[in-house]
């Protein structure tokens, strides 16, 4: 495709899990990140490690997308091309505990961007959304065409909200272009070792919390639920590669330059579930450990079985997930045996 002179990327939350690998999948295609990130979900260190990865000199901007002061001065600085969204709350957990928190930053934050991508007539938007729109669905593998039905958690109501409120400033300024990427579950990191997933405290994924098991800093795994309608009792979700989910958000920058869409939805997903005791084996041959788990109560929010149906994104996109969940397995725990050396 044909670059565009100064092709600047705004990357909200670009510090964050996804959004940093999202960073190096854009340098890795002649595009050119600007992030904005008040690192309340992230560390300060990753900027440092990513820009000795992509060897370059990352711009950066420490402030919240509230502040719609800030982002007008950024809007006013760079001409932006394109933004990816990211910067929001993402815990289940602790949004079923703190909802308002949730409602204020998520829905807040994505009213404060759209008023200044309007202000500044810049219309290609790729929207960071989640499976979790989709409830408990009746019918698995999910479409873009799979009812939405009211979330089991008020992160997922904040997911929903949120593109009911694009498409509906869409309708008011119908020169808006957006891609809307409801993720399944990311899970893994960078080959190099040098990015990953970094949760604040305990963490709310799975696949972070087998891993800070495995070296100590967990002294078991409680597995949520054995009595699920599934093949072994325990929730089944599909865990997708983070850099298959970085490299997404590229495929979709170049399907919004190459044509006017309106907006369009996308799954990211393997297309395959993997439930949480598969997970746990998986891990035990990939560590050669016995990894220590519990069985525990169910948890609330969460949804037994969902996975992908990904042929949108295959066909529009010319995107397909090419990494499996033990590759995904094998660099999470890569990661964090060199975490502390590297954080």
């Amino acid at each position: 495709m044909q670059m565009e002179k100064n092709n600047y990327i705004l990357v909200t939350g670009g510090a964050g899990y996804i959004g940093s690998h999202t960073v190096v999948a854009l340098i890795e295609n002649g595009f050119t990140p600007v992030i904005v990130d008040d690192f309340r979900n992230a560390q300060r260190s990753v900027i440092q490690r990513l820009e000795e990865l992509t060897e370059t000199n990352l711009l950066v901007n420490d402030f919240s997308i509230h502040d719609k002061n800030q982002l007008i001065q950024l809007f006013n600085k760079y001409p932006f091309s394109g933004v990816i969204h990211f910067a929001a709350d993402k815990a289940v957990g602790e949004s079923v505990e703190n909802p308002l928190k949730y409602f204020n930053n998520n829905l807040g934050g994505l009213i404060s961007l759209l008023e200044v991508m309007i202000q500044f007539d810049n219309q290609k938007l790729v929207f960071s959304s989640s499976c979790t729109v989709y409830g408990t669905p009746d019918l698995v593998p999910v479409t873009e065409d799979t009812p939405t039905k009211m979330p089991e958690s008020p992160y997922g109501f904040t997911k929903l909200m949120n593109e009911q409120m694009i498409h509906q400033v869409q309708t008011a300024h119908p020169e808006l272009n957006v891609a809307v990427l409801r993720y399944f579950n990311p899970i893994g990191a960078h080959l190099s070792g040098w990015i990953g997933e970094e949760p604040q405290g305990t963490p709310n994924n799975l696949l972070p919390y087998i891993t800070q098991t495995a070296v100590g800093k967990r002294d078991f795994l409680t597995v949520h639920g054995n009595d699920y309608n599934t093949p072994d009792g325990s929730c089944v979700r599909d865990y997708i590669h983070v850099v298959d989910v970085a490299e997404a958000h590229v495929a979709a920058l170049n399907f919004l330059n190459k044509r006017k869409v309106g907006i369009e939805t996308f799954n990211l997903g393997t297309g395959k579930g993997t439930s949480v005791l598969e997970m746990i084996r998986f891990f035990d041959e990939i560590s050669g450990m016995n990894l220590p788990f519990k069985v525990g109560s169910r948890r609330s929010g969460d949804v037994p079985e969902i996975y992908a149906n990904t042929d949108k994104a295959n066909e529009v996109l010319g995107w397909t997930a090419k990494r499996t969940v033990k590759d995904a397995i094998r660099d999470a725990w890569n990661y964090e045996q060199q975490a502390k050396e590297i954080q």
